[in-house]
C-alpha cells in the first residue's frame, strides 16, 4: 500500500514535533530520549527544519545521523557539496547505484540540496 508523499511527510513532523516537544506521560527513559532529541535539534540550527524532515526517508538506511550500522555507506562527516553532488549525479544516472537512483529522483534539486545541507551540518556539528 503506498502512502501519498503529503501523508508521510505530515506523519513524520508529527512525529519529530512529539520527539522535540517531550511529554510528562512519556516513561523515564522515552524522556532521555526527548531531551537527546532536543540536544540534537539545537545542533541543526544551521540546517533547514524542511531538509530534516525530508532527511528522515534516509534515516532508515543510513541512520539517523548518517552514521550506518550496516553495509549501507556512511554519510556522516562528509561534506554538502559531497553529498549534493553524489545525489544529484544519482538523479542523474551519471553515478551508478542500486537503490539511490530510484530514491534520488523522487527530490527536486533543491531538496537534494536542502538534504545534503542537514546531512553536512550534522556531520560538522557531531565531532
Amino acid at each position: 500500500m503506498a502512502v501519498k508523499p503529503e501523508i508521510g511527510l505530515t506523519a513524520s513532523a508529527l512525529m519529530i514535533a512529539v520527539i522535540v516537544a517531550g511529554s510528562s506521560a512519556l516513561p523515564a527513559d522515552c524522556l532521555a530520549s526527548a531531551n537527546s532529541a532536543r540536544k540534537f535539534s539545537a545542533r541543526q540550527s544551521d540546517s533547514s527544519p524542511r531538509g530534516q524532515i525530508l532527511a528522515l526517508s534516509c534515516a532508515s538506511c543510513h541512520g539517523t545521523d548518517g552514521k550506518s550500522v550496516s553495509v549501507i555507506p556512511t554519510i556522516n562527516g562528509r561534506s554538502v557539496e559531497y553529498i549534493e553532488t553524489a545525489l544529484k549525479g544519482y538523479k542523474s544516472g551519471d553515478r551508478p547505484s542500486t537503490v539511490m537512483a530510484r530514491h534520488a529522483k523522487g527530490y527536486t534539486d533543491e531538496e537534494l540540496r536542502l538534504i545534503a545541507e542537514y546531512f553536512g551540518t550534522i556531520s560538522t556539528t557531531n565531532k
